[in-house]
């Protein structure tokens, strides 16, 4: 229900934030009043970030992660082997893994996975660039980590698929992921275990 004592502004916002992950209507509205409050130490510098993200972040035309640098930072990295990719969900799994701190090789993210009743198929997901990636001469080995969902295992199985002819080894991440257990929301110490306990498949 519409607070009719808000005006347009104030509604605008409460609506917009209602549109963020987590947050429902009682939630957007303790956020807002909560930046008009503190308009100064939060509301003005969450403006500018904001407008600073959107100015200067993209999507790495690499690997699908977000920086304002392109190729990102990872990409760029000269320390990291180009020998392992590690095929992730979304850009919060990429991120989940980096605090790990297990990963040497490279991202990859697809942007999603396969739901064929949520109208996305392979053609909405980055599997192309993926394709391409692995066939490269120093590519050895593809870490498909994706969740444990239905559709995550959807998505690996049909991943792993178009991958064979490419002849890199392709493995998945292994023990201390629960089913139905997505990366983003599990612990370091977990995502280290199943990175360094991957099988081959």
């Amino acid at each position: 229900m519409a607070n009719k004592t808000a005006g347009p502004e104030i509604e605008r916002l409460i609506k917009l934030l209602a549109r963020l992950p987590g947050l429902g209507p009682r939630s957007a509205r303790k956020a807002a009043l909560t930046l008009i409050k503190r308009r100064g130490d939060l509301l003005e510098p969450l403006t500018e970030a904001l407008a600073e993200a959107r100015d200067k972040i993209s999507v790495c035309p690499e690997c699908g992660n977000l920086d304002s640098l392109s190729p990102c930072s990872i990409c760029q990295d000269p320390s990291r082997p180009r020998t392992m990719i590690v095929v992730v969900e979304e850009v919060g799994d990429l991120w989940a893994l980096e605090r790990a701190g297990v990963i040497k090789g490279l991202y990859h993210v697809l942007g999603g996975h396969l739901s064929p009743l949520d109208g996305i198929g392979p053609e909405n997901l980055n599997i192309g660039k993926l394709l391409e990636r692995a066939s490269a001469p120093d590519v050895r080995e593809v870490v498909l980590a994706l969740n444990a969902t239905v559709e995550g295992q959807s998505t690996m199985h049909y991943v792993q698929d178009l991958l064979k002819p490419s002849g890199v080894t392709v493995s998945e991440i292994q023990k201390g992921v629960p089913i139905g257990g997505e990366l983003d929301y599990l612990d370091e110490g977990t995502l280290a275990a199943a990175i360094k306990s991957r099988r081959q498949i």
